[in-house]
């Protein structure tokens, strides 16, 4: 059971640097227990539905836009915009808040802060409820935008590389990266709706309309894709596999953990062995002849066999029924 998405008792701004201020919000009980919720994208913004797995007579809870997105200025800002900026404004925020410790609820993009965040600064984590594992491996960005899920949803995909050159489709990150920091502005709005309109669409078993209503949204659409696309090209900040070494698992292996991830999630999906092949047709052989590895969150299990792991009948998104229950139910297990 989800809970009716209350009002926030309190609203505000939080300089972070000299160009961002975040825009945060609490609900809930004054008194109650803390969690913090971290969103997708990057870039993708809070909304009133993130506030409907926490009790409201139970939890304090905290949602906050991180910089660039939603309604945290300036707006679609890739400026002073790394993993390592969004890890230290989520303590500013809790030492704004006044909360010794609390519950970081994150998926996708938000599970790969919520680990950066928990591995920097663990004395502050309570507990860990993560769905969507995307643990920022070069492998899972390249089966989402390069070769793999366009395998499933090829009419999309048609959609997803038409403002890209053939000549140009070998790095598709790279080559949105260099229209949506164009100074043109239809180049980088019709770049922009193409690239959010790819991961909406793919984001569930059944295409939700709502999500692709989104997309028409030009400043959502900007901000989502310039931000998103900012960190992709940059790696996410962090060496490849950062998250799954020893040394960083060792910092959080005593925080209770549970992870929810969708067994048909094509967005944060399996992680292929690393590809050498120039050319993409290349790269299919190779698809073919080297069965995919395990998912990304069954990776983490592995590395973390002390977390709590359920897999649901469902893809991507948090609001498919399977994975939106045990999110709740996850949510219970930390009062």
């Amino acid at each position: 059971m989800v809970y009716a998405s209350t009002e926030p008792f309190e609203r505000g701004e939080l300089k972070v640097s000299s160009i961002h201020a975040l825009y945060y919000e609490v609900s809930g009980n004054k008194d109650g227990h803390p969690v913090v919720f971290l969103h997708g994208g990057p870039g993708g913004g809070t909304s009133a539905q993130d506030r409907i797995y926490f009790d409201p007579a139970i939890y304090k809870i905290v949602l906050f836009d991180q910089r660039g997105a939603g309604l945290s200025r300036p707006t679609a800002s890739i400026e002073e915009n790394t993993t390592w900026d969004l890890v230290a404004d989520i303590e500013r925020l809790r030492a704004r808040l006044g909360i010794d410790k609390w519950v970081v609820f994150g998926g996708s993009w938000g599970s790969t802060l919520a680990l950066a965040y928990a591995q920097s600064h663990p004395e502050a984590v309570k507990a860990l409820i993560l769905r969507g594992i995307f643990t920022f491996r070069k492998s899972e960005l390249d089966f989402f935008y390069q070769e793999g899920t366009s395998q499933l949803f090829p009419e999309e995909w048609d959609a997803y590389i038409a403002p890209i050159p053939e000549a140009e489709r070998g790095d598709m990150v790279k080559a949105y990266h260099e229209r949506l920091t164009s100074s043109d502005k239809d180049i980088k709005l019709t770049a922009a709706r193409a690239w959010s309109r790819w991961e909406m669409a793919t984001s569930r078993l059944h295409v939700d309309q709502g999500s692709l209503q989104r997309v028409e949204k030009d400043d959502w659409a900007v901000a989502f894709a310039a931000i998103e696309n900012h960190y992709f090209i940059n790696e996410g900040f962090m060496r490849q596999g950062q998250l799954l070494e020893k040394q960083s698992i060792d910092k959080i292996r005593h925080i209770p953990t549970i992870v929810v991830q969708g067994r048909y999630d094509v967005v944060c999906p399996v992680s292929p062995k690393p590809l050498h092949e120039k050319h993409l047709s290349q790269r299919l052989i190779h698809f073919t002849l080297h069965p995919l590895q395990a998912k990304s969150a069954y990776d983490l299990k592995k590395a973390w066999p002390e977390i709590t792991l359920h897999f649901t009948h469902a893809g991507h998104s948090a609001h498919e029924p399977e994975t939106e229950k045990l999110l709740v139910e996850g949510r219970l297990a930390f009062p």
